[in-house]
C-alpha cells in the first residue's frame, strides 16, 4: 500500500520524465507493439426487450468459427456490452436471457473497426442487427491507445495498483484473450448421454454405434490450447454387445487458425457367428488418427485440409489412408463458392459443421462436446466378400454455391464419385450367403458388399429463415443410385445378386424443418424425402460437402429441455425412416427372403445433462 500511495503522489513533470526515459530504452519495441494493436477488432452493442427497454445481466457469448467458446460478458444496468481486443475473423454471437428466445449472428472482426450491434429480445422472435461497422474516427487506433497518447490531467493517475479484492465488475467480465496470465485449466465442461440415444444425422457413411452411455470433456489449456476426452462405459444400449471407444482431441489456436488432431480407439466384439472356414469372427479393433487444419489464401478465401489414417484388425489387418481438401471462395456476404475432394473413407463430422442444422440440433457452446461424441461411434463401413474383410472407400469431387438474398438461401451443388466395396444394409436369414454377409451388431441387420459403382449427381435447395432460430427447406435432387430391377435372385450364390445390382438414377424432393420453438426451447430437425424410384437401396452423395444432403424417409429428431434442474438437463428422441420406406424385398431360392435396405427404420431416445 506504501508503494500505490509513492506512486498516485509522483508530479507531472516527474511521469514526463519516466516516460521519456522508457522510450529512450525501448523506443523500437514501444513503436512496434502501437503498430500490433491496432490489427484487433471490436464487438459492442445494446440488448433491448420487446418494449425497447435496455435488459441488464443478458449473457453474450462469442465462439470462433470452430465454434468455440472465446468469450462471455454480461450486459451492464444500461443493456450495454463490449468485446474488446478480438483478432480479425468470423465469430457467431449468441445473446440470452431468461424468458426470451435466444438471438444468434455471425460477424466478420475487421482490424481496427467496431462492429456495433442492436440486439432486440423477445418471446417468439429474437433478432439481431448491425448499428453501423464504423471506423474509430477514421483510423486504424483503438480507444485504449488514444486514452494512452492524449495528455493526461494532473488529476488523473499514470500508475494504479489494484486490490484484488477490490476489483471491479466490469474487470472480472473482460475476456480471457485480455488478461496477461491463464490458469492452466479453465472453461471445464462436460457432457454425459445416458443411453446415447442421439447419433451423428448421416447415412451410408458409417456404422453408427449405439455406445450405450457416452461421455465428453472439454477443458482450455493456459488459454490458448483445447482438450477433449471421450468415451463410454463399454457397452451398446440396445444389443448389451461389449463395445468400448476413447476419442483425444488436441486443438490449439494460432491467430485465427486452430489446428486440431484426434486418436480415436474402437473396439467390439462381433456375434459368434461361423465365418467361411468355420470359425468364429473375432474381435473389430479400428485406431484413427486425425489431423484437421485451414490456410488463410486470401481475405476471402479459405483451405481447409487434413486426413486419416485408419489401421483395423478384423480377420485380416488392415491400412487406409483418407485424405480431403475443401478450398472456400466468399465473394461477399451473401455469395460462396466451395471446391471440395475427398479420398478413402467418407468422414461425416470432418471438418467441423458451421450451423445449427448439421450438429443434430446441439446448441452452438455444446457442439465440440457433441461431435467428439458422435466421432466415437462412427466405425468405419466394413463388409466380407469371400471371406475377405474388405472397407467401403471411394473418391469424389464437388462444388457448392450459396447465395443469401434477405431472410432466403439458394444453394446448388453439383459432384461425381466413385466407390468401392460399396457396403449396403441387408436383412437376411441365420446362415445366409457365408462367408459374404457381415452382421451388424449395433443395428441387428447386416452388411453385403455390392461391388464398385461410379456415378454423378446434383442438388438444389431454397432455405427460408423464420425469424433467429429457425428455417424451412426445399430441396430437389437427382442422384446415382443403386437399384434391383428384379424381384428374385437367379441362384443362391452372393455373385448372382451382386449382378442384379446396378447403378441407375433416383429424382428425390424433401421438406426440411429446423428451428427451436419458442418458450419450451425444443431443438426440433424434421424431414421428409418423396421419390418416384422406391427400389433404389442406396442414393446421394457419401462424402457430402453440401449441408443440405437429406436422409431418405420420415425422419424426426429432438432435444427437449426439462425444466426444474439446476445442471442442463435435455431428453432426446431420434426417429428414422418412421414410415420403413426404401425397403426392396427379394426372393431367393428355397423359399427364403431377404431385405435391401438404404435407411433402416429405428428409435433412439435418451439423456443429456450438460455441466
Amino acid at each position: 500500500m506504501g508503494s500505490a500511495r509513492i506512486l498516485e503522489k509522483k508530479t507531472p513533470k516527474t511521469v514526463a520524465l519516466l516516460f521519456a526515459g522508457m522510450a529512450c530504452l525501448g523506443g523500437p519495441r514501444w513503436a512496434g507493439a502501437a503498430e500490433a494493436l491496432p490489427l484487433s477488432g471490436a464487438i459492442a452493442g445494446i440488448v433491448r426487450g420487446t418494449a425497447g427497454i435496455p435488459q441488464m445481466g443478458a449473457t453474450v457469448i462469442l465462439y470462433n468459427r470452430q465454434q468455440r467458446l472465446i468469450g462471455k460478458v454480461l450486459t451492464d444496468d444500461h443493456g450495454e456490452f463490449r468485446l474488446l481486443g478480438l483478432v480479425p475473423a468470423p465469430y457467431s454471437v449468441k445473446v440470452s436471457l431468461a424468458s426470451f428466445v435466444p438471438a444468434t449472428k455471425e460477424i466478420l472482426v475487421q482490424p481496427g473497426m467496431r462492429s456495433v450491434l442492436n440486439v432486440n429480445l423477445s418471446t417468439l422472435f429474437s433478432s439481431i442487427q448491425f448499428a453501423y461497422p464504423a471506423l474509430e474516427s477514421g483510423n486504424i487506433m483503438t480507444d485504449d491507445w488514444k486514452w494512452v497518447l492524449r495528455s493526461a490531467s494532473s488529476t488523473r493517475p499514470v500508475l494504479r495498483l489494484v486490490d484484488p479484492g477490490t476489483a471491479s465488475a466490469s474487470d472480472a467480465a473482460a475476456p480471457a484473450s485480455t488478461t496477461g496470465h491463464a490458469a492452466v485449466f479453465s472453461e471445464t465442461r462436460g457432457l454425459l448421454l445416458v443411453s446415447a440415444g442421439d447419433g451423428p444425422l448421416t447415412t451410408g457413411t458409417g456404422t453408427e454405434a449405439d455406445l450405450g452411455t457416452t461421455f465428453a470433456l472439454e477443458t482450455s489449456l493456459y488459454g490458448n490450447s483445447v482438450l477433449q476426452f471421450a468415451g463410454n462405459l463399454g457397452y451398446g444400449s440396445a444389443t448389451g454387445v461389449p463395445t468400448a471407444a476413447f476419442r483425444t482431441t488436441y486443438s490449439r489456436r494460432i491467430a485465427d487458425d486452430t489446428p486440431e488432431i484426434s486418436v480415436t480407439m474402437r473396439q467390439t466384439l462381433m456375434p459368434a457367428i461361423a465365418g467361411p472356414d468355420g470359425a468364429a469372427l473375432p474381435l473389430m479393433r479400428n485406431l484413427s488418427v486425425s489431423v484437421d487444419d485451414q490456410y488463410r489464401v486470401g481475405d476471402n478465401v479459405v483451405l481447409l485440409y487434413g486426413f486419416t489414417m485408419d489401421s483395423i484388425s478384423f480377420v485380416d489387418h488392415s491400412n487406409y489412408y483418407s485424405p480431403y481438401v475443401r478450398l472456400k471462395y466468399a465473394a461477399d456476404e451473401n455469395n460462396s463458392l466451395e471446391i471440395a475432394y475427398s479420398s478413402g473413407n467418407p468422414r461425416p463430422n470432418s471438418p467441423p459443421p458451421d450451423n445449427l442444422s448439421d450438429n443434430g440440433g446441439v446448441s452452438p457452446e455444446d457442439g465440440s462436446l457433441k461431435r467428439d461424441i458422435d466421432g466415437l461411434g462412427v466405425f468405419p463401413r466394413m463388409s466380407l466378400l469371400n471371406g475377405k474383410t474388405e472397407m467401403q472407400r471411394g473418391e469424389e469431387y464437388e462444388i457448392v454455391y450459396a447465395h443469401k438474398a434477405g431472410s432466403r438461401t439458394y444453394s446448388g451443388s453439383v459432384y461425381r464419385q466413385y466407390v468401392a466395396n460399396a457396403a449396403i444394409t441387408m436383412v437376411a436369414p441365420a446362415g445366409f450367403f457365408t462367408g459374404n454377409v457381415l452382421p451388424d451388431v449395433f443395428a441387428g441387420t447386416s452388411v453385403f458388399d455390392a461391388g464398385n459403382f461410379q456415378n454423378n449427381g446434383y442438388a438444389a435447395s431454397v432455405t427460408q429463415n423464420l425469424g433467429s432460430n429457425a428455417s424451412v427447406a426445399m430441396i430437389y435432387s437427382d442422384n446415382g443410385a443403386l437399384t434391383a430391377d428384379a424381384s428374385e435372385v437367379a441362384g443362391n450364390n452372393p455373385d448372382d445378386l451382386r449382378s442384379m445390382i446396378h447403378t441407375g438414377r433416383r429424382y428425390a424432393a424433401t421438406t426440411r424443418f429446423s428451428g427451436v420453438l419458442p418458450r419450451t426451447g425444443t431443438r426440433l430437425i424434421a424431414s421428409y424425402q418423396w421419390t418416384g424410384d422406391r427400389r433404389a437401396v442406396m442414393a446421394g452423395n457419401l462424402y457430402a460437402a453440401d449441408s443440405m444432403q437429406p436422409l431418405p424417409g420420415l425422419n424426426v429428431y429432438i432435444r427437449q429441455p426439462i425444466p426444474g434442474f439446476r445442471r442442463h438437463v435435455e431428453a432426446t428422441a431420434d426417429i428414422r425412416n418412421m414410415l420403413a420406406q426404401g425397403y426392396l424385398p427379394l426372393n431367393c431360392i428355397g423359399g427364403q427372403h431377404i431385405l435391401l435396405v438404404q435407411n433402416p427404420r429405428s428409435v433412439r431416445g435418451g439423456l443429456s445433462f450438460t455441466f
